[in-house]
């Protein structure tokens, strides 16, 4: 797809439509940075829209970090959003479309229908505009509604210079959603005292809790015998890798937990008679109940090493940790994002992330970050949604946290 030349002043909504036309899904297959060229196609539009609404210092890395400032004293306040959209389903040629909502079952397309009966949350937004897929593809809204978002009110401010605030630096980062968006983030040159992600969900979602997360990788070996000379011979290491599973609890699946309850997810299975692998991802918001969910899966094969002369390996590697404790001492910037969502009309809805976001590895990299909606439901798939008017809010809240900078001390 050939994209035109960035065109700028635009409302939040007319960038957003923009720049879901840009396929950034990202691979974690790809041991490049970014994964996929898409994102650095996009980003390299991005920073030219920059400099074009009168941003400076505007700069596109290597590895497809763009930045840029918006000049006022220090200490300089940021704001981040992520490139990529998940890999869980295509963000090629999306065609979003717009929606007068007024309580009914939207027809996607011919197989796929949004429902409030399946989705009661579409009630809470009869008489807004929605924007939603075609059923074929998601939409983008994670997180490209936070980056129009962001541009948005970079333009704003940069129209409004009447407005006082501190130095804003803005950054734009690639695959977030394979866990790497913070891994070459350099935060020395980011250059801020603390920062906002702008990567959640419905409108008022302020959060600085997120889950303690780690990946798990299970490996069973088996001995394969041809079956008609198998009796005491054949270990079956699918049938061993089942009996794994098996033994883990199932209200502690996600299917089964919500809030602060954290889980253990099988997300991929393959395997031989010859050998097996599971792969996992462990989250909980509470560190020693992370913990507990790790010691678990060694536990459940060291039994099996036991009982049965299991071949069995367990790998587990941290992803992130629970950002609360780098992020509660500043209270003061959660209030202040608090406050100004107050006075966009939104009220702020604290709650824990079931999840996870840059801001989480950053806040632990020394750059404290809380997470603010963009106003989009249903992420990763093609019955995502994005009402207007929550991105609209999203958007003036931005403006509204800048503003009260000025006169906060720090």
């Amino acid at each position: 797809m050939q994209h035109k030349k960035a065109k700028s002043n635009m409302s939040a909504k007319e960038y957003f439509l923009k720049f879901v036309s840009f396929d950034t899904r990202s691979d974690e297959a790809s041991t490049a940075t970014p994964s996929t060229p898409g994102q650095r196609i996009f980003a390299e539009y991005l920073a030219q829209l920059l400099k074009e609404i009168g941003m400076e210092d505007v700069t596109l890395d290597d590895n497809c970090y763009v930045m840029a400032t918006l000049p006022g004293p220090s200490p300089a306040i940021g704001f981040i959003a992520h490139l990529d959209t998940s890999p869980d389903l295509s963000g090629k040629d999306v065609k979003p479309q717009l929606i007068d909502y007024q309580g009914n079952d939207i027809v996607l397309n011919e197989e796929y229908t949004l429902s409030p009966s399946i989705f009661p949350e579409l009630n809470d937004y009869i008489g807004q505009e929605l924007i939603v897929t075609d059923g074929t593809t998601l939409l983008g809204a994670d997180d490209k509604a936070g980056v129009a978002a962001i541009v948005a009110a970079m333009q704003y401010l940069i129209e409004n210079k009447d407005i006082k605030h501190r130095k804003i630096r803005i950054v734009f980062t690639p695959d977030e959603e394979i866990g790497r968006g913070a891994d070459k983030f350099d935060v020395k040159k980011f250059g801020c005292d603390w920062a906002y992600t702008i990567d959640g969900g419905a409108i008022g979602e302020l959060e600085y809790e997120n889950f303690n997360a780690a990946a798990a990788t299970v490996t069973v070996k088996g001995c394969n015998i041809h079956p008609g000379y198998a009796k005491d011979k054949m270990r079956n290491a699918i049938d061993e890798a089942f009996l794994f599973n098996l033994q883990l609890p199932e209200d502690e699946r996600p299917e089964t937990t919500e809030g602060y309850e954290g889980f253990i997810h099988l997300t991929a299975m393959i395997g031989t008679v010859d050998e097996a692998t599971l792969k996992y991802i462990i989250r909980d918001h509470d560190k020693q109940k992370f913990e507990d969910k790790k010691d678990m899966l060694r536990d459940i094969a060291n039994r099996m090493k036991t009982v049965k002369d299991s071949e069995i390996t367990v790998e587990i590697r941290d992803q992130y940790y629970n950002m609360r404790e780098k992020v509660e001492p500043r209270r003061e910037i959660i209030d202040l994002a608090s406050e100004a969502m107050r006075k966009c009309g939104v009220e702020p809805v604290i709650k824990p992330i079931r999840g996870g976001t840059d801001g989480a590895r950053l806040s632990f990299m020394g750059l404290p970050c809380p997470n603010i909606f963009t106003g989009g439901h249903n992420f990763h798939g093609r019955y995502e949604f994005l009402p207007v008017r929550s991105l609209e809010k999203c958007c003036e809240t931005i403006i509204e946290i800048i503003k009260s900078t000025n006169s906060l001390k720090i």
